[in-house]
């Protein structure tokens, strides 16, 4: 799968999900991430010639990073009303775009044509059925960023449990190693092999984040609760996503989040944008219905 060609996607589809290319740019990078100044919103990927279908997602899940940033309100831009209001809220928007609305049968049926036409694919793995299949499966792993929406949670349980232990005095950074083996064999049933797959394998405490893993479950089960708002608030937000317009999706957070700034609290937001606050049943309810086929 050729750079060019999975660029070449990637930038199709950001224009698809309303990034403004005015005012911001994809580039590479080692580890994806969204960054810039005001105005000036910059997201990067990671490209590998031998699967092209991490690369796509995360410039999905980053652009929709960039979605919240660009929409913040423009006359407070530069004051501290006009900031993001939290990163559980920043997480809500790209797993929105990436694991809500991108990861949906809707919007496979409408990108899987434009993938066999970028890579020249052909044959049933090429169907969308195919591509939502590998897009939506659920598999135990020892690395957090690769984990499915359904095991992933368990990754950041284990994480907080463990720095909360940390933190409280209850366990020592020597016996970190062991107690994280015995986390991971008690949450997925499997026991990583060393240290570089196990504790040692993101940058958060090394670099001082600590607090900070609990940001993506919540964001998660926040995207969950948007989306779902969103969708009962306009009828046409997933038959839009299914030709290839998510104006209406957006539209809905321009105005319930993106341009609200940090005028309200997180848990104030989240109860003018959907009626109630953050509740967890609505990710099970997503999580059940995608993955066990309940209704």
């Amino acid at each position: 799968f050729a750079v060019e060609a999975q660029r070449g996607l990637g930038l199709a589809m950001m224009r698809v999900l309303g990034f403004d290319f005015e005012r911001g740019r994809l580039d590479v990078s080692a580890h994806p991430f969204c960054g810039g100044a005001d105005n000036d919103v910059r997201i990067t990927t990671h490209y590998d010639e031998a699967d092209f279908a991490r690369a796509f997602m995360g410039v999905m899940h980053e652009t929709g990073h960039a979605l919240y940033e660009q929409g913040r309100p423009q006359a407070y831009i530069h004051q501290p009303v006009g900031q993001a209001r939290s990163m559980s809220v920043h997480e809500s928007q790209s797993l929105l775009m990436e694991m809500q609305a991108c990861r949906s049968r809707e919007f496979i049926t409408f990108a899987a044509p434009k993938m066999r036409e970028a890579f020249g694919g052909s044959g049933p793995a090429w169907e969308a059925e195919a591509i939502l299949r590998h897009y939506t499966q659920v598999k135990r792993g020892f690395i957090r960023i690769e984990a499915d929406e359904a095991t992933y949670p368990a990754h950041i349980i284990l994480r907080y449990r463990l720095e909360k232990a940390m933190i409280g005095g209850d366990l020592a950074l020597a016996d970190l190693p062991g107690a994280w083996n015995d986390g991971m064999q008690e949450l997925l049933g499997i026991t990583p092999p060393n240290d570089r797959v196990g504790c040692l394998q993101d940058i958060h405490w090394p670099s001082g984040g600590w607090g900070y893993f609990p940001t993506y479950t919540l964001g998660a089960m926040t995207a969950a609760q948007l989306f779902d708002a969103a969708k009962r608030a306009d009828g046409d937000v997933l038959p839009g996503i299914a030709r290839g317009d998510f104006g209406p999706v957006v539209r809905w957070l321009r105005s319930n989040i993106h341009e609200q700034g940090s005028l309200h609290e997180t848990d104030d937001l989240l109860t003018r944008a959907t009626g109630r606050p953050l509740d967890a049943s609505v990710f099970i309810t997503h999580l059940r219905r995608r993955y066990l086929g309940e209704e």
